[in-house]
């Protein structure tokens, strides 16, 4: 959603897609993601009030004006989110998107340009949904994906999944970096995050050995010398976010671990989860590392596997113990 005045749009929702990109410093793809909800709903209750014949999405929204706005009621939203759950069967996580996207939107209407008296959202409450177990690349699996890579030609692919999987850094943070963010005497590189906030990644041995193995090929490229960008693409510029993507989902079936819904955000996933099981990191260590705003969301990371619980539960001291009604010794 690059274009932040769409003539398509009414104007204040122009206005409001500029305010949370330059004053929140929100990312692409949530701005993306509240423009089409609020987009959706002033399309839903444009038909709500004027009864057209229109579908939902071929609805034009571009005359609306803050007047029309000032009228949206509580009803209306609720009648909006039944909407999307009955006719267009949003999940329970869908429709509570939306709602977190209508609260951005009457509040920005509210209490930053005061254009509306009362904010429609303000008391609506809906059960904030279960977080799914993040998928996850067991230690066995993860050891055989990077042995898998190393033995292929490519430093810089073997890099890229060292990177994943030890830092547990986001695909969008991978790709951004440039050598000079990478400081080898402290062993720590500054990435940059979610709402553009520069955090502090820290190395292990095993992302410093394929760094500088990587390097070592990556500087006796000459034709690639004034490029800033750590990982180049085969057009010696920086590689893209697809490209990155292909490297995993190649890197996985050469591994024998395609099939299993892994991707560069999984490896992410793998890494928090592999800190967490085996390096005693607790959560406001991972919610640090993993550049998080809320501890309640790297909560989900801290699950335990399968095997760790049924490997707790015979480790208790009282697995052996039988009754001595059972006939067995």
């Amino acid at each position: 959603m690059k274009n932040y005045n769409n003539s398509s749009n009414p104007e204040f929702l122009n206005d409001y897609l500029v305010h949370i990109k330059v004053v929140k410093m929100l990312s692409e793809r949530t701005i993306q993601e509240y423009y089409l909800d609020t987009r959706l709903f002033l399309k839903y209750y444009y038909n709500l009030h004027h009864d057209t014949d229109d579908i939902i999405e071929k609805i034009d929204i571009s005359h609306m004006t803050v007047q029309d706005i000032k009228k949206v009621t509580v009803s209306d939203i609720y009648n909006f989110i039944f909407y999307t759950a009955d006719e267009r069967q949003n999940a329970d996580r869908a429709r509570y998107r939306k709602l977190s996207s209508l609260r951005s939107f009457f509040k920005y209407l509210n209490k930053v340009v005061n254009v509306i008296p009362e904010d429609p959202t303000a008391d609506i409450e809906i059960p904030v949904p279960k977080p799914k177990l993040p998928k996850f690349l067991s230690l066995n699996d993860s050891l055989k994906l990077l042995a898998s890579s190393d033995s292929a030609d490519s430093k810089r692919d073997y890099c890229i999944l060292t990177l994943f999987m030890n830092c547990g850094m986001r695909l969008s943070e991978l790709v951004c970096i440039d050598i000079k963010d990478i400081d080898f005497t402290e062993k720590r590189m500054k990435v940059l995050g979610k709402g553009n906030k520069e955090r502090m990644v820290y190395l292990n041995s095993a992302c410093i050995d394929a760094l500088n193995s990587y390097l070592e090929d990556r500087t006796a490229n000459k034709k690639a010398a004034a490029e800033p960008a750590l990982f180049i693409s085969n057009q010696n510029k920086r590689i893209s976010k697809r490209r990155v993507q292909q490297i995993v989902e190649n890197s996985l079936r050469e591994a024998g671990l395609d099939g299993k819904g892994i991707t560069t955000h999984k490896l992410r996933h793998t890494a928090a989860t592999l800190m967490y099981q085996y390096g005693d990191a607790d959560v406001l260590t991972l919610k640090e590392l993993l550049g998080h705003a809320s501890v309640s969301t790297t909560e989900i990371y801290t699950h335990l596997s399968d095997d760790n619980v049924r490997s707790a539960v015979e480790s208790n001291p009282l697995a052996n113990v039988k009754s001595d009604k059972s006939g067995k010794k």
